[in-house]
Protein backbone atom coordinates (compact mmCIF):
# COMPACT_ATOMS: atom_id res chain seq x y z
CA UNK A 1 0.00 0.00 0.00
CA UNK A 2 2.83 2.43 0.78
CA UNK A 3 5.80 1.91 -1.46
CA UNK A 4 8.86 4.13 -1.43
CA UNK A 5 9.44 6.29 -4.53
CA UNK A 6 11.47 4.63 -7.27
CA UNK A 7 15.18 5.57 -7.38
CA UNK A 8 15.21 6.50 -11.10
CA UNK A 9 13.13 9.65 -10.74
CA UNK A 10 11.58 11.06 -7.57
CA UNK A 11 7.84 10.69 -7.10
CA UNK A 12 5.83 13.24 -9.17
CA UNK A 13 8.76 14.09 -11.46
CA UNK A 14 8.65 13.06 -15.13
CA UNK A 15 12.06 14.50 -16.00
CA UNK A 16 14.79 16.63 -14.42
CA UNK A 17 16.79 19.47 -15.93
CA UNK A 18 19.43 21.66 -14.26
CA UNK A 19 18.35 25.31 -14.15
CA UNK A 20 20.92 27.53 -15.90
CA UNK A 21 21.13 30.97 -17.45
CA UNK A 22 22.25 29.71 -20.84
CA UNK A 23 19.12 27.69 -21.57
CA UNK A 24 16.59 29.31 -19.25
CA UNK A 25 17.40 33.02 -19.22
CA UNK A 26 13.83 33.88 -20.21
CA UNK A 27 12.12 31.33 -17.99
CA UNK A 28 9.62 32.25 -15.31
CA UNK A 29 7.70 30.42 -12.63
CA UNK A 30 4.01 30.74 -11.82
CA UNK A 31 1.72 29.11 -9.25
CA UNK A 32 -0.15 25.96 -10.20
CA UNK A 33 -3.91 26.42 -9.97
CA UNK A 34 -4.42 22.66 -10.29
CA UNK A 35 -2.40 19.50 -9.79
CA UNK A 36 -4.08 16.72 -11.76
CA UNK A 37 -0.83 14.70 -11.61
CA UNK A 38 -1.48 14.17 -7.88
CA UNK A 39 -4.69 12.26 -8.55
CA UNK A 40 -2.82 8.99 -9.21
CA UNK A 41 -0.61 9.21 -6.12
CA UNK A 42 -2.00 8.07 -2.78
CA UNK A 43 1.20 8.21 -0.67
CA UNK A 44 3.38 11.32 -0.42
CA UNK A 45 6.77 11.59 1.37
CA UNK A 46 6.80 13.61 4.56
CA UNK A 47 9.51 15.09 6.77
CA UNK A 48 9.41 14.75 10.55
CA UNK A 49 8.99 18.50 10.94
CA UNK A 50 5.58 18.17 9.30
CA UNK A 51 4.20 15.37 11.47
CA UNK A 52 2.23 17.62 13.81
CA UNK A 53 0.50 19.55 11.01
CA UNK A 54 -0.04 16.53 8.77
CA UNK A 55 -1.45 14.21 11.46
CA UNK A 56 -4.54 16.39 11.70
CA UNK A 57 -5.53 15.46 8.15
CA UNK A 58 -3.79 12.26 7.05
CA UNK A 59 -2.57 8.94 8.40
CA UNK A 60 1.23 8.94 8.67
CA UNK A 61 2.87 5.59 7.97
CA UNK A 62 6.30 4.32 6.96
CA UNK A 63 7.09 2.64 3.67
CA UNK A 64 8.01 -1.04 3.73
CA UNK A 65 11.57 -2.25 3.27
CA UNK A 66 14.90 -1.69 5.01
CA UNK A 67 15.02 2.05 4.26
CA UNK A 68 11.58 3.30 5.30
CA UNK A 69 10.28 6.77 4.54
CA UNK A 70 7.50 8.61 6.37
CA UNK A 71 4.47 8.95 4.12
CA UNK A 72 1.08 10.62 4.35
CA UNK A 73 -1.79 8.62 2.90
CA UNK A 74 -4.19 10.63 0.75
CA UNK A 75 -5.86 7.37 -0.26
CA UNK A 76 -5.59 3.71 0.75
CA UNK A 77 -5.52 2.15 -2.71
CA UNK A 78 -2.88 2.58 -5.40
CA UNK A 79 -3.86 5.33 -7.82
CA UNK A 80 -6.52 6.82 -5.52
CA UNK A 81 -6.18 10.30 -4.02
CA UNK A 82 -9.30 11.31 -2.12
CA UNK A 83 -8.29 14.98 -1.83
CA UNK A 84 -7.99 15.76 -5.56
CA UNK A 85 -11.18 16.53 -7.49
CA UNK A 86 -11.89 15.91 -11.17
CA UNK A 87 -10.24 19.22 -12.07
CA UNK A 88 -7.05 18.40 -10.21
CA UNK A 89 -7.79 20.80 -7.35
CA UNK A 90 -7.85 20.47 -3.57
CA UNK A 91 -11.05 22.20 -2.54
CA UNK A 92 -10.73 21.92 1.22
CA UNK A 93 -8.36 23.31 3.85
CA UNK A 94 -5.80 20.53 4.37
CA UNK A 95 -2.09 20.59 5.05
CA UNK A 96 -0.09 20.32 1.83
CA UNK A 97 3.17 18.40 2.37
CA UNK A 98 6.37 20.26 1.55
CA UNK A 99 7.23 17.54 -0.97
CA UNK A 100 4.27 18.69 -3.07
CA UNK A 101 4.95 22.39 -2.51
CA UNK A 102 8.55 21.92 -3.66
CA UNK A 103 7.48 20.55 -7.06
CA UNK A 104 8.61 21.12 -9.83
CA UNK A 105 11.96 22.09 -8.30
CA UNK A 106 14.50 20.11 -6.28
CA UNK A 107 18.19 19.90 -5.49
CA UNK A 108 20.00 17.00 -7.16
CA UNK A 109 23.50 15.70 -7.75
CA UNK A 110 24.65 16.18 -11.34
CA UNK A 111 27.67 13.93 -10.82
CA UNK A 112 27.37 10.70 -8.80
CA UNK A 113 30.88 11.14 -7.40
CA UNK A 114 30.21 14.67 -6.15
CA UNK A 115 28.29 15.88 -3.11
CA UNK A 116 27.40 19.18 -4.79
CA UNK A 117 23.70 19.78 -5.36
CA UNK A 118 22.25 21.82 -8.22
CA UNK A 119 18.81 23.37 -8.53
CA UNK A 120 16.82 21.34 -11.04
CA UNK A 121 13.23 21.35 -12.27
CA UNK A 122 10.77 19.16 -14.12
CA UNK A 123 10.51 20.64 -17.63
CA UNK A 124 7.15 18.92 -18.18
CA UNK A 125 5.56 21.09 -15.50
CA UNK A 126 3.21 23.85 -16.61
CA UNK A 127 4.47 26.13 -13.83
CA UNK A 128 7.93 26.72 -15.34
CA UNK A 129 8.58 27.98 -18.83
CA UNK A 130 9.08 30.87 -21.19
CA UNK A 131 5.94 32.86 -20.44
CA UNK A 132 5.15 36.38 -19.28
CA UNK A 133 2.57 35.81 -16.53
CA UNK A 134 5.01 34.60 -13.91
CA UNK A 135 8.04 35.64 -11.89
CA UNK A 136 11.32 35.66 -13.90
CA UNK A 137 13.97 33.24 -12.67
CA UNK A 138 16.86 35.37 -13.99
CA UNK A 139 17.33 39.10 -14.43
CA UNK A 140 18.60 40.89 -17.53
CA UNK A 141 22.21 40.42 -16.41
CA UNK A 142 21.84 36.68 -15.89
CA UNK A 143 21.65 36.95 -12.11
CA UNK A 144 19.17 35.02 -10.00
CA UNK A 145 16.00 36.87 -9.03
CA UNK A 146 14.29 36.90 -5.66
CA UNK A 147 11.94 34.20 -6.94
CA UNK A 148 14.85 31.85 -7.66
CA UNK A 149 16.44 32.65 -4.31
CA UNK A 150 13.18 31.78 -2.52
CA UNK A 151 12.93 28.52 -4.43
CA UNK A 152 16.54 27.63 -3.66
CA UNK A 153 16.05 28.47 0.02
CA UNK A 154 12.94 26.28 0.21
CA UNK A 155 14.75 23.37 -1.46
CA UNK A 156 17.75 23.74 0.85
CA UNK A 157 15.50 23.72 3.92
CA UNK A 158 13.74 20.64 2.53
CA UNK A 159 17.09 18.83 2.22
CA UNK A 160 17.98 19.79 5.79
CA UNK A 161 14.60 18.47 6.98
CA UNK A 162 15.33 15.29 5.04
CA UNK A 163 18.54 14.78 7.00
CA UNK A 164 16.67 15.23 10.29
CA UNK A 165 14.06 12.75 9.06
CA UNK A 166 16.81 10.24 8.32
CA UNK A 167 18.18 10.69 11.84
CA UNK A 168 14.68 10.12 13.27
CA UNK A 169 14.30 6.89 11.29
CA UNK A 170 17.70 5.68 12.46
CA UNK A 171 16.70 6.30 16.08
CA UNK A 172 13.48 4.31 15.94
CA UNK A 173 15.10 1.53 13.91
CA UNK A 174 17.91 1.27 16.45
CA UNK A 175 15.24 0.34 19.01
CA UNK A 176 13.41 -1.96 16.58
CA UNK A 177 10.23 0.08 16.86
CA UNK A 178 8.86 -0.48 13.36
CA UNK A 179 6.68 -3.44 12.47
CA UNK A 180 4.63 -4.46 9.46
CA UNK A 181 1.26 -2.74 9.60
CA UNK A 182 -2.17 -4.10 8.83
CA UNK A 183 -5.64 -2.61 9.07
CA UNK A 184 -8.97 -4.33 8.56
CA UNK A 185 -12.00 -2.20 7.66
CA UNK A 186 -15.48 -3.56 7.11
CA UNK A 187 -18.27 -1.83 5.21
CA UNK A 188 -21.80 -2.01 6.58
CA UNK A 189 -23.09 -3.09 3.15
CA UNK A 190 -20.60 -5.98 2.95
CA UNK A 191 -20.73 -7.58 6.42
CA UNK A 192 -18.15 -10.25 7.07
CA UNK A 193 -16.04 -9.16 4.08
CA UNK A 194 -13.39 -6.81 5.48
CA UNK A 195 -10.90 -4.91 3.41
CA UNK A 196 -7.36 -5.73 4.52
CA UNK A 197 -4.65 -3.12 3.93
CA UNK A 198 -0.98 -4.05 4.28
CA UNK A 199 2.31 -3.00 2.71
CA UNK A 200 3.31 -0.32 5.22
CA UNK A 201 5.10 -0.07 8.55
CA UNK A 202 4.05 1.48 11.84
CA UNK A 203 5.44 1.90 15.35
CA UNK A 204 5.02 -1.13 17.57
CA UNK A 205 3.36 0.03 20.82
CA UNK A 206 4.76 -2.94 22.76
CA UNK A 207 8.31 -2.22 21.62
CA UNK A 208 7.86 1.45 22.50
CA UNK A 209 6.86 0.43 26.03
CA UNK A 210 10.14 -1.51 26.33
CA UNK A 211 12.33 1.53 25.57
CA UNK A 212 14.27 2.47 28.74
CA UNK A 213 12.87 5.38 30.72
CA UNK A 214 16.11 7.31 30.30
CA UNK A 215 15.84 7.10 26.53
CA UNK A 216 12.16 8.11 26.59
CA UNK A 217 13.06 11.13 28.73
CA UNK A 218 15.73 12.05 26.21
CA UNK A 219 13.26 11.69 23.33
CA UNK A 220 10.70 13.78 25.18
CA UNK A 221 13.24 16.58 25.63
CA UNK A 222 14.57 16.56 22.05
CA UNK A 223 11.09 16.33 20.50
CA UNK A 224 11.33 12.82 19.06
CA UNK A 225 8.69 11.28 21.32
CA UNK A 226 5.94 13.72 20.28
CA UNK A 227 6.69 12.82 16.66
CA UNK A 228 6.19 9.13 17.41
CA UNK A 229 2.86 9.86 19.07
CA UNK A 230 1.78 12.12 16.20
CA UNK A 231 2.32 9.15 13.87
CA UNK A 232 0.45 6.76 16.17
CA UNK A 233 -2.52 9.09 16.71
CA UNK A 234 -2.77 9.73 12.97
CA UNK A 235 -3.46 6.06 12.26
CA UNK A 236 -7.04 6.55 13.45
CA UNK A 237 -7.59 8.53 10.24
CA UNK A 238 -7.21 5.37 8.15
CA UNK A 239 -10.95 4.82 8.49
CA UNK A 240 -11.65 8.43 7.52
CA UNK A 241 -9.69 7.98 4.30
CA UNK A 242 -11.52 4.72 3.62
CA UNK A 243 -14.86 6.49 4.15
CA UNK A 244 -13.79 9.20 1.70
CA UNK A 245 -13.07 6.52 -0.88
CA UNK A 246 -16.43 4.87 -0.29
CA UNK A 247 -18.27 8.19 -0.65
CA UNK A 248 -16.41 8.87 -3.90
CA UNK A 249 -17.12 5.38 -5.25
CA UNK A 250 -13.41 4.57 -5.30
CA UNK A 251 -13.47 1.33 -3.34
CA UNK A 252 -14.00 -1.91 -5.27
CA UNK A 253 -16.36 -4.54 -3.95
CA UNK A 254 -14.54 -6.93 -1.58
CA UNK A 255 -13.55 -10.34 -2.82
CA UNK A 256 -16.30 -12.89 -2.08
CA UNK A 257 -15.77 -15.08 0.98
CA UNK A 258 -15.47 -18.77 0.07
Amino acid sequence: MASAPQPSLPLLYNDLMPLNTRDHSKYATRPMDAAPFLAKHHAIPLTVEEFVQAQRHFPIVFSSGDNPLPLVLMGLNEGVNTFIDADGKINEPVYLPAYIRRYPFLLAKLQPDSEDLSLCFDPTSSSVGEFTDGEPLFDENGGTTDATKRILDFCEKFEEAGMRTKAFIEQIQAHNLLMDGEISIERADFPGQPYIYRGFQMVNQEKLNEVPTEKLDEWAKNGLLPLIYAHMFSLDLMRNIFARQVNAGLVPAPAPVN
